[in-house]
């Protein structure tokens, strides 16, 4: 559903290497269809570079008050604390919400309740694994069994706090090694930057009891690959997805920046296919 009948003003908090890519995006190829109007960062140095280079300065706002104010979706790629209260600020205020920290959505139906209540949407993109859309009709008859096997380079893990609290230097990693086994919500917790598609992958199917998360590492790993694998009265669903790392962040997968790109534009044209 497009939410106005103009262009549909951005707004993005967080300018680093997703939020930039976003609004160069906007910028460049959905003119037509929306503007950004608002930039934030909390290093107002990233902010302002990224308006310089997108010859925006007026865009950038010195509160998240005031790009909230700005906007009428609000495209959030920061990766805090209080993400989940900058959302709801947002949401408050009747501003619609792409948020690309999924992870921080797993327990949010006060969240996606107050979207409805405001009528706004909180926007998911599909990320970095492919057949969501399956999943969620899967969803429908039950599922009865979920795995997720995740295969990255180390070089987007270091300096992680749960690797370091259990002594595992990745740049040492000399070989396939599995360096996480378990649930949705510890994996999302150990690791908020890399395994967004899990919490993803819950929401979609509305199974996340049933979820096993298996991560593993090596320095011979290309792409960041992620296999899931689902059972249920349905049948059987496998999919697999090699991707190649963003150009600006060796943690986030390509296809995870491109996804929250197509989701932004099926909001503001108003064309939702296999949603």
């Amino acid at each position: 559903m497009k939410p106005k009948t103009d262009r549909v003003k951005i707004g993005i908090i967080g300018c680093g290497a997703i939020g930039s890519r976003i609004a160069k995006s906007i910028k460049k190829d959905f003119k037509k269809d929306c503007q950004l109007t608002g930039l934030y960062d909390i290093d107002q140095e990233k902010a302002d570079q990224l308006a310089k280079s997108l010859s925006l300065n007026k865009a950038v706002k010195k509160t998240i008050p005031g790009l909230i104010k700005s906007c009428d979706c609000m495209v959030e790629a920061v990766t805090a604390k209080n993400t989940r209260t900058i959302i709801r600020q947002a949401l408050e205020a009747k501003r619609s919400v792409l948020s690309m920290s999924v992870g921080k959505l797993l327990n949010a139906s006060d969240l996606f309740r107050l979207a409805k209540k405001n009528k706004c949407h909180l926007l998911l993109p599909s990320g970095a694994i492919a057949g969501i859309d399956a999943v969620k009709a899967a969803s429908l008859v039950g599922i009865d069994t979920i795995t997720l096997t995740t295969r990255k380079p180390t070089t987007g893990f270091s300096n992680n706090p749960y690797l370091l609290k259990k002594g595992i230097d990745p740049s040492k990693i000399t070989k396939e090694t599995v360096i996480f086994k378990g649930n949705v919500t510890d994996a999302v917790e150990a690791f908020p930057r890399n395994i967004n598609v899990a919490a993803t992958l819950a929401l979609a199917s509305q199974s996340r009891k049933k979820i096993i998360i298996r991560i593993i590492v090596s320095p011979k790993f290309k792409t960041n690959s992620h296999t899931v694998e689902l059972t249920g009265k349905f049948g059987r669903i496998v999919t697999q997805t090699d991707n190649f790392v963003c150009p600006d962040n060796p943690k986030t997968s390509y296809l995870a920046v491109l996804s929250g790109l197509q989701t932004l534009k099926q909001y503001c044209t108003g064309v939702f296919v296999g949603t």
